[in-house]
Order: C-alpha cells, then structure tokens, then sequence
C-alpha cells in the first residue's frame, strides 16, 4: 500500500497520526510511506526521524501523489478533502454522528472512510481501539488541570505547622477516562470515590482503592460496554446519590458519555451552589454539551466559588504520548486491512472493517 501522512490542520491539534516508530514497521511490512513536512513536529517528531524510518517526507502533494490510503487523526476540513485522490481511503477519527457534511462530500469524491471511533469492542480489535487510548490520556490530564485550578492540595501532608488533610476527588462515570483519573488521583493522594451506571465497573473502581457510589435498581450497560440512558425515575435516584456525595467532594471529574447523543446532565447548577467554595469540576463530556449544567466548552466558568473547566481533545495537550498510542491503534488497522502481499483489503462483510466503513463506494453507510 502506498499511504499518506498528513500535517493536522485543526486548531490545537498538535498530534500525529503515524510516528517514526510505527512508520518503520509499516516499510518493513512492505508499505509505502509518505509523509507531509513537519507532520510530527508539535508531537516531537521531526522530519529527519521520518526519514530514518524510511519514509518519504515532502510536500503535501507529493504526500498525497497516488496514495491508497491516507491516515489523519481529527477529521478534514472541507478543502483538505477535495486534496484526496480519488479512490483513496481515509482513516482518522471522524466524529461521524456529527459529520454528514463531510461524509458527503467524501461520498461525492468516491473516497472511502473509516472512523476509528467506530472500532468495535472486541478482542480482535482491541489493539484498534483509539477511544480508549486517548481517553484514557484525557483522564490522566484532567486530573493534573483539576490539581492546578484546585485551592488546596490532593495528598496529606504532614508539616512543622501541623498537618494538612488530603483532598476528596469524585469520578462520574467509570470508563476508561473515568478510572485512569481515579487512579492519578489516588496517585498524587487523594481519597477518591466514583460513581457509574453500570454496577459491572463497581470492582474496577474498587480495585483501584476508590469507594463506589451505588444507587439502588440503576444499571444501564448498553451495546459494547457503553452506559445507555437512564429512565426518567432511575435519572431522579442518580441525581439525588450525587448530590449528596458532591457537597463534601473538593475535585470532580465527569466523563459520562452516551455515543451518538448528547451528554447526560448530571451535575445540575443547585450541586454546584452545594458544594465547597475552593472546588473544581472538570468536565470531560464538555464537548457534547457537559455534564453539570454550567459548563462552557472550551472555558473556564466560576460560580458560587466553584471553577468549571470544559476542556477540549485533551490528549492533544500530551501530542507525543498521544501520537505514539494512535499511531499503533493505526498500525493495527492497516494490518487488519492487508492481505498476506501487502496490498489493500477493503471488505464490508468483515466484522471490524464494516463496523467502522462510514463512507464507501460513493455512498455513506
């Protein structure tokens, strides 16, 4: 296969879908790669590392030149996608429940698309699966960005002036963002606690040394492992659980999510007058309208004493790290989709290639 990698255009985007590392695995499988200039750069790849790899670096034509396959990491933008070859298969992460415009325009230029996002939760896919790999580094940020906003300190310290008692850190909603921040949390000494809709994750959160906050008769476990909505009487328990733990919580991170709608509101601005003057809610879900009621995407609100942080793609805040772990859920995709010569293999019958094919043969699925 001959494959493209091309520089992020998006605003604050600093990672990059393919780095040396997985570049020189894929020239060693017999690819061709071609690589836009300074692609790597923001992530600390520079073009001389490509080139070590094996891979071609020049101009965004010359990257673009007959490829087969091109692999981004956000989504086009309009003119970007009439720079495809025609033919060609794109691969990134393509935010498709919000992208018709762009399926169609990739649609009309007979370009194939998968979404990474739409990688199934399997055993033969887990290698493939991007969600989980940069949420779980969005947790891990989201707890260093709630440590910094916060008005106190997360460990126990003990001084010459007396000691100083550790922070509360409360999780909503245990996925993988959810119990990575848990366990940095517990990490830099927190005494942390979570709550989910699934019972299933309660030994998850336990395991990590955390205390589950249970609601009776709540369990809402949908395809795949994902949370599902709630009932109208089930939201009223949940909400009434959290609110009561909330008051005595110092940072909250909330990552609930349901795929393909919009984030459950858990976290109404009542909690928020609730809780502690000096605390800090971190809100993962930020981009898909938040969890607590008084979020901003993107900013930074200040109410009743408490800081809301709405947070965008944080792991495109940790490019390198970031990089290196798509790069390999991209790695195991191209090697998912050759055939024992190398050349592409396009099948919609395919378990996992057809779970994630959204544009295909002029047409969006």
């Amino acid at each position: 296969m001959q494959i493209a990698v091309l520089r992020e255009s998006a605003a604050g985007e600093r990672r990059v879908a393919l780095v040396p590392e997985t570049v020189a695995r894929l020239v060693k499988a017999g690819h061709e790669v071609r690589v836009e200039r300074e692609a790597g750069v923001a992530a600390g790849f520079g073009d001389e590392a490509y080139a070590a790899a094996g891979a071609r670096v020049g101009t965004v034509g010359e990257a673009l030149d007959r490829a087969e396959v091109v692999v981004a990491v956000c989504r086009p933008s309009p003119e970007a996608s009439d720079r495809l070859p025609r033919g060609a298969l794109l691969v990134a992460l393509l935010q498709p429940d919000r992208s018709a415009p762009l399926l169609d325009r990739l649609a009309a230029r007979g370009v194939d698309a998968l979404a990474m996002e739409k990688v199934p939760r399997t055993t033969r896919a887990q290698a493939m699966d991007a969600l989980t790999s940069q949420a779980s580094l969005a947790g891990y940020k989201a707890v260093l960005l709630g440590a910094v906003a916060l008005s106190r300190i997360l460990p126990m310290m003990t001084t010459a002036a007396g000691t100083l008692a550790p922070a509360r850190a409360f999780v909503i909603g245990a996925g993988v963002a959810g119990l990575q921040a848990l366990a940095t949390a517990r990490r830099l000494g927190a005494i942390t606690s979570a709550f989910d809709v699934r019972p299933a994750v309660k030994e998850q959160v336990q395991s990590l040394g955390a205390a589950f906050v249970e609601v009776p008769a709540v369990a809402a476990e949908g395809p795949g492992g994902y949370a599902q909505e709630l009932g109208r009487d089930e939201q009223a328990r949940v909400l009434e659980a959290i609110a009561g733990h909330l008051k005595d919580q110092d940072l909250v991170v909330t990552t609930a999510a349901v795929p393909g709608k919009p984030a459950p509101r858990l976290v109404t601005a009542r909690m928020v007058g609730a809780m502690r003057p000096g605390s800090v809610i971190v809100d993962l879900a930020a981009e898909t309208g938040g969890n607590c009621e008084l979020t901003r995407a993107g900013e930074t609100v200040e109410a009743h004493g408490v800081t809301i942080l709405g947070p965008l793609d944080l792991a495109a805040t940790i490019p390198h790290h970031a990089s290196q772990a798509y790069g390999r859920n991209v790695l195991a995709v191209l090697a998912h989709l050759s055939t024992a010569e190398g050349a592409l293999r396009l099948d919609p019958a395919d378990e996992i290639t057809g779970a994630m094919l959204v544009v295909h043969d002029g047409r969006v699925r």
